[in-house]
């Protein structure tokens, strides 16, 4: 398969209050990790597979996006990438916005949001996907096996605390990535006005068994506080481990 003709979709219209910088009031999308905004890494990160058609979903601040690649346009790393900026509206929630660029998609398309860094290797994620598939499967979700926010205890019976487990893996519990690979039919499954296509679109797909799941076990980081923003500076210092090339 050709990889400029499968688009890499980028949800990029979140707000970013809890991370953005109060006076510049920026979008998430425009945050910055070691000096460049997260949605440079991200596509840098798609880049360096080979990849270079994106449709960018454009909400809040979504102007500010646009400046972003305009003043960056002679950019050498931005030379030969086919990247489209589609204004989505403000008020969309990701099924929608996912919805509002379905003529840019032929066949598949990746997904994935303006927050998550990760070195899941998507030759092998695509192989799985295409190995694994049957004529019924529609998507093909990252699952990642996060480390705990917390401190995890394990308490016996008269409340003695056994073991005390700071902030460590939590074996067989694997979350959503927010990194996909779907065929085009996945348009059909999204039916509301507004839906928020992880509370409608994905359900639905795993109930009807339409659904696959690739364990990644690398590296994974999702940027959702500004103490998040403040560990990825800090791993972007010396050999960030999301980086490909």
């Amino acid at each position: 398969m050709n990889k400029n003709e499968i688009p890499i979709v980028i949800l990029s219209g979140g707000l970013g209050t809890r991370i953005a910088d109060n006076k510049k009031k920026l979008p998430k999308a425009l945050v910055s990790i070691n000096s460049k905004p997260i949605l440079y890494h991200i596509i840098k990160y798609f880049k360096c597979y080979g990849y270079s058609k994106f449709v960018i979903c454009l909400g809040y601040k979504g102007k500010m996006i646009k400046n972003y690649f305009e003043q960056n346009k002679n950019n050498k790393f931005f030379k030969n990438l086919d990247i489209k900026l589609v204004d989505t509206g403000i008020r969309s929630n990701t099924g929608l916005r996912i919805k509002k660029i379905e003529k840019y998609i032929n066949k598949f398309f990746f997904l994935t949001y303006c927050d998550g860094l990760t070195n899941l290797d998507l030759d092998k994620f695509l192989k799985f996907f295409f190995r694994k598939n049957k004529s019924n499967n529609i998507g093909l979700v990252a699952a990642v096996n996060t480390q705990s926010r917390f401190g995890i205890l394990k308490i016996n019976k008269t409340n003695q605390i056994q073991e005390f487990n700071e902030k460590q893996i939590i074996e067989n519990l694997w979350i959503n990535g927010g990194y996909y690979f779907f065929n085009k039919n996945v348009f059909k499954f999204i039916k509301e006005k507004n839906p928020i296509f992880e509370q409608t679109t994905l359900p639905l797909l795993a109930k009807q068994n339409r659904l696959l799941s690739y364990k990644h076990k690398g590296f994974w980081y999702c940027m959702d506080t500004l103490k998040d923003r403040m560990e990825l500076n800090k791993l972007s210092k010396k050999n960030p481990p999301w980086k490909i090339c």
